[in-house]
């Protein structure tokens, strides 16, 4: 790790050492996730008993033993179904957040770096997949896949839009610093563009990608979390935040049968919270990054 990647880090730990909120935001996200993937090892095990329905179970109001989050219409337990949706939910959104942002700061780093017509031909390309309506065509694909899973959504989502304003963003920032001198010193010194594009320019984007990887990640949480609600993500079946917050659009559950869906709601309430709060700390550390140049 050069001394660039080093102090990028070192200033994104300190902004987000020095914010209370971002330090505890971020300690609360490790610890439900941690939790999260933990449980859902146990429940592994009997995801039958999850999912199956059990019509001498319905709807039992929590705190129940056993139960502490009740039972929904078909008899099965909330808490095992909330830890493995969230879990789903999770998997969906660090997919996603990854995947899309390999593909952008490639496709940013290229277009931007070279510039001139290999930069006019990605940037039609990119043009041209952002006016195609992303929802239509998370809808088309759901429906020419049969029975897609949790990898199959995260790789959909991925290719329609999880990767376009990380391209657009990592493209205007290798244009910037494609003018620098270093890198006008390692092209005079015969240095490899591929060299340069990622051990020098790369290193120097590290707290942009970071801050956008973290804005990313609630923003595709809750994409999911919003397709499913509206039935256009996971399938019918498998646990899902969105699928129990759905239970909220029915007036009877929404007033008098809250523990269907206000966990859930709550659950993804506080992550996006932790999830923003560390996102302001990392944005000013990509600008104090900025001011240290």
């Amino acid at each position: 790790m050069d001394t660039n990647t080093t102090s990028a880090w070192k200033i994104m730990w300190k902004e987000v050492y020095q914010d209370k909120a971002a330090l505890i935001g971020l300690i609360l996200f490790a610890i439900i996730v941690t939790t999260v993937y933990i449980w859902a090892l146990f429940i592994d095990g009997d995801v039958a008993g999850v999912v199956d329905r059990n019509t001498l179970l319905i709807r039992q109001i929590p705190p129940q033993s056993g139960f502490p989050l009740g039972t929904d219409p078909a008899g099965r337990d909330m808490l095992s179904q909330l830890i493995l949706s969230a879990r789903n939910s999770f998997n969906i959104a660090f997919l996603v957040t990854i995947g899309g942002a390999v593909i952008g700061i490639l496709f940013g780093l290229i277009a931007g770096y070279y510039g001139g017509n290999v930069d006019n031909v990605l940037m039609r390309l990119l043009n041209f997949v952002g006016m195609v309506p992303a929802i239509m065509l998370v809808i088309v694909f759901v429906t020419l896949i049969p029975n897609y899973s949790v990898t199959t959504f995260a790789l959909i989502m991925i290719g329609v839009f999880a990767w376009q304003g990380t391209a657009w963003l990592i493209r205007i920032k290798s244009l910037q610093q494609g003018r620098l001198d270093y890198v006008s010193a390692s092209k005079t010194l015969g240095t490899p563009n591929i060299v340069i594009i990622f051990r020098e320019v790369l290193p120097n984007l590290v707290s942009i990608i970071v801050s956008n990887l973290t804005i990313n990640l609630a923003a595709n949480m809750g994409i999911e979390t919003g397709l499913t609600f509206l039935g256009l993500g996971l399938p019918f079946g498998t646990p899902s935040l969105g699928r129990l917050i759905f239970y909220a659009r029915m007036p009877a559950n929404l007033t008098g049968r809250w523990w269907l869906w206000l966990p859930a709601a709550l659950l993804i309430i506080i992550m996006m919270l932790c999830i923003n709060f560390v996102g302001q700390a990392l944005n000013r550390a990509a600008d104090a990054k900025k001011r240290t140049k």
